[in-house]
């Protein structure tokens, strides 16, 4: 049971844009954000910053860095956010067939080298302590260009705050993310944890 109840969409008016952005996102308007619209600077600021990560002119494919995001929050055990990303991911174009594979994309010819790398990168800037080394880097650096790493990191980072504040808050996961959840992340041991009635 969450923490904090969610607000209905409709109590801060001035939030309707900053929503929007996120039923883009997602195709509603996430419970994590409900919640923190008692403080709508802050539902701002993150927007601001999601749309700055998040930009489809950078130079990481969008639906991808939604799959960062997974692991990501894979690594901080965030199954909120888990679900989230990859509802986002098959949004922004990953395909059925690789959001299925998600959990062997190591071995997984749907996934490219440069994906590997970055995927070991998200799960390894995701833990606490983190674990991102040398060796990692010269991987990364190997298959991404700086300009890339940093966008990559960036969409890492974003999750980082959501991992933090969804588990905290016990935020309760939404029907399409849950069920997302249940017929693809359960076979590598997700339950929902605390964001599940």
């Amino acid at each position: 049971m969450a923490h904090l109840t969610p607000l209905p969409k409709e109590t801060t008016p001035e939030l309707a844009e900053d929503f929007a952005i996120f039923e883009q996102i997602l195709g509603f308007v996430p419970n994590s954000l409900l919640t923190m619209q008692r403080k709508p600077a802050m539902v701002k600021g993150f927007g601001v910053l999601t749309k700055a990560v998040m930009s489809p002119d950078g130079d990481v494919d969008l639906g991808f860095k939604r799959l960062l995001a997974h692991f990501a929050s894979r690594a901080a055990g965030c199954q909120y956010c888990e679900a989230h990303s990859l509802i986002a991911a098959k949004i922004h174009g990953i395909d059925d067939e690789k959001v299925a594979a998600v959990w062997e994309y190591q071995t997984s010819s749907l996934y490219s080298e440069a994906e590997r790398v970055a995927l070991d990168y998200a799960l390894a800037a995701g833990s606490v302590p983190n674990a991102v080394d040398d060796q990692l880097m010269v991987r990364m650096k190997a298959c991404w260009s700086d300009d890339q790493i940093v966008e990559i990191l960036g969409a890492i980072c974003l999750y980082g705050f959501l991992n933090r504040w969804n588990d905290s808050m016990a935020t309760e996961l939404e029907d399409a993310p849950k069920k997302l959840g249940e017929e693809i992340l359960s076979k590598g041991g997700w339950t929902g944890g605390k964001h599940v009635e």
